[in-house]
C-alpha cells in the first residue's frame, strides 16, 4: 500500500505520530478514549504514534476529528508569520490507495483550526465517508471540474463545474466521483473550531 500523504520536496510524515499523540496528550486523551472517540482501534493508534503505521486518509480524518482538530495541524508545521506563502512544491498532498488526492493549501496557524484545500478523486472512485466535526463546524465546498456526488447524512446532491454549497460540519459526509469518465477537482474550505462535539456513533474500523 502505498504511504497516503507526501510531499515533493520533503517527506511530512516524520513526526506524524509525535504530533498525534501530543495532540492527543495536550486534551488529556487516553488512546482508549481517542480510540472511542475516532473509531479506530486502540491497536491501530498504537502503531500510528509509535511510526509503524502509515493511516489512510479516512482514517487520518477520523484522528483528527475526534482531537477537534484538521489533518493539516497533524502533518504541517505551525507557522507564525502574518504572510505565509505555500509553493505548489511544498505543499502537502495526501494521497489515497484507491486513487484519489487532497492538497493541504492553508498553512496552520496558531489557534485557527481552518483547512483550505484541493481535492482530485478520478473517475469511478468514492473517497469515503467521513465522520461529523464539532457542532459549529463550516464546510464550503466548489467544483472546478467533473460531477461531484456529495452525500449529508441521507440526503444526496450531485454538483458540476462551478456549482458551490455551503453546509454545517456535524454530519456524516461522503465525496465519490462514481459515474462518469472524467476526474473531479474541487475545492473545500473547512473550519472545525465548533461549538461542542457532536455525539457520534461508533465508526468500524479496518
Amino acid at each position: 500500500m502505498p504511504t497516503p500523504l507526501a510531499a515533493a520536496s520533503e517527506d511530512p510524515l516524520g513526526n506524524l505520530g509525535t504530533r498525534i499523540r501530543e495532540e492527543r496528550r495536550s486534551r488529556d486523551m487516553t488512546l482508549e478514549g481517542l480510540a472511542a472517540a475516532s473509531g479506530v482501534s486502540r491497536s491501530m493508534l498504537s502503531a500510528v504514534e509509535l511510526g509503524q503505521k502509515s493511516p489512510t486518509i479516512l482514517l487520518l480524518d477520523r484522528i483528527a476529528t475526534a482531537l477537534g482538530t484538521s489533518i493539516a495541524r497533524l502533518v504541517a508545521l505551525e507557522q507564525v508569520d502574518d504572510v505565509v506563502v505555500l509553493r505548489h512544491d511544498d505543499q502537502v498532498v495526501a494521497r489515497d490507495p484507491s486513487g484519489w488526492e487532497r492538497r493541504i493549501l492553508s498553512p496552520v496557524l496558531p489557534g485557527i483550526e481552518f483547512e483550505f484545500m484541493r481535492t482530485t478523486i478520478p473517475a469511478l472512485v468514492n473517497a469515503g465517508l467521513f465522520a461529523p466535526h464539532a457542532t459549529g463546524s463550516r464546510e464550503y465546498i466548489a467544483v472546478q471540474t467533473g460531477v461531484l456526488h456529495l452525500t449529508l447524512d441521507a440526503m444526496h446532491f450531485s454538483l458540476g463545474p462551478g456549482d458551490s454549497m455551503y453546509y454545517a460540519g456535524n454530519r456524516w459526509h461522503g465525496y465519490s466521483n462514481e459515474g462518469t469518465d472524467e476526474p473531479c477537482v474541487y475545492y473545500l474550505a473547512m473550519d472545525v473550531t465548533g461549538e461542542e462535539s457532536p455525539h457520534r456513533a461508533t465508526i468500524a474500523s479496518d
